[in-house]
């Protein structure tokens, strides 16, 4: 397991309250031993003019999942995690329903952090594939 505390989907939940997840509807479905998994509407919140999901909304689901799993990965005390870059491919378009994020660290390291984020609809079909950098730093606190 790679998270540093005990991570549940209700304290996940709550930490997202008055945050832009909320507001896009994002909710916590899972915790795995090393992945977080979380899945977002296809709603007049995330949707572009066109009927499709709008890009930004597929990059803030990845940059969420990434983001959190980065910082609890690490001692909070002691550090903080901060996104450097994002990238996204989207690969797919959908209009409605929901489509379900998948967060998993490629490099764990003591300065940075590099998380890949597969965004997929519900018949399991990729939709965007992101990678999140993110660098660890001494919690200033």
């Amino acid at each position: 397991m790679i998270w540093f505390s005990s991570v549940s989907i209700e304290a996940l939940t709550a930490m997202g309250k008055g945050t832009m997840g909320e507001h896009l509807g994002m909710e916590w479905i899972e915790v795995g031993d090393d992945f977080l998994r979380a899945r977002m509407p296809v709603d007049h919140r995330t949707r572009q003019p066109y009927g499709l999901l709008h890009g930004g909304a597929s990059v803030a689901l990845a940059e969420t999942l990434g983001s959190v799993g980065a910082a609890l990965s690490v001692d909070n005390q002691k550090f903080i995690a901060v996104g450097m870059e994002i990238n996204a491919n989207h690969i797919r378009s959908v209009r409605d329903g929901f489509v379900i994020g998948t967060a998993r660290p490629l490099h764990r390291g003591g300065s940075s952090q590099v998380w890949e984020i597969r965004i997929e609809d519900e018949r399991g079909k990729l939709v965007c594939i992101s990678r999140l950098t993110v660098a660890i730093l001494k919690n200033p606190l």
